[in-house]
């Protein structure tokens, strides 16, 4: 991985909504192995943690459907499937950020508008990147084969150097999430662990 000063670094949060995170939310089984095993919410808590202070931009890109689901059109695989259960369905707590997150406040920029995989399309994540002077993107959520990689894509397409962070992503099963970390993603991405890019954080602080 590069080294950028932490004012050109963005930690992008992908799916850390209630439906995802929450025991009692509708995909919640989805990933909830992939969860337990990576680690994946306490290591992007105590990533949060330890970069709070530091210039890193933190993006918060939730997905939210309109009631009647008019966003998407022919559904099929996992969007049928959020449709047909009434996932992330707007002004439902399924929809919410977690607490975990949302207890940041401002200090997290959130980018609303995702309707699909990619969080760069139909939102202005791109906007705001390019004001802030960000040239990485580190992405840290779920899902890791649909969102997390279909994001990851968009922005090395869009010119940004690109990060994942390995013990904070979660795919739908622990296999699927060690085939993108370790064959997938290394085509075209940085892959490390959340210790690795704090470490780096907080020596460019220093």
């Amino acid at each position: 991985m590069s080294t950028l000063p932490s004012r050109n670094i963005a930690l992008l949060l992908i799916g850390f909504q209630r439906d995802y995170f929450d025991p009692d939310g509708i995909l919640f089984s989805v990933v909830e192995e992939s969860h337990r095993i990576s680690g994946t919410l306490e290591h992007t808590i105590q990533l949060i943690d330890s970069i709070i202070d530091s210039p890193v931009t933190i993006v918060n890109t939730p997905i939210v459907f309109s009631e009647t689901y008019h966003e998407i059109e022919n559904p099929m695989g996992i969007l049928k499937a959020i449709k047909d259960a009434e996932a992330f369905k707007s002004g439902t707590p399924g929809a919410e950020t977690i607490p975990q997150i949302a207890k940041y406040g401002d200090r997290i920029d959130v980018i609303p508008g995702k309707k699909g995989f990619n969080a760069f399309s139909n939102t202005e994540l791109k906007d705001l990147l390019e004001k802030k002077g960000i040239e990485r993107l580190v992405i840290a959520g779920c899902v890791t084969s649909l969102c997390v990689n279909a994001t990851a894509l968009a922005a090395k397409e869009n010119g940004f150097e690109v990060t994942i962070l390995s013990d904070c992503t979660s795919g739908r099963t622990p296999v699927e999430q060690d085939m993108f970390c370790k064959e997938i993603f290394p085509l075209f991405t940085d892959v490390i662990d959340h210790n690795q890019f704090a470490n780096g954080i907080l020596r460019d602080s220093d």
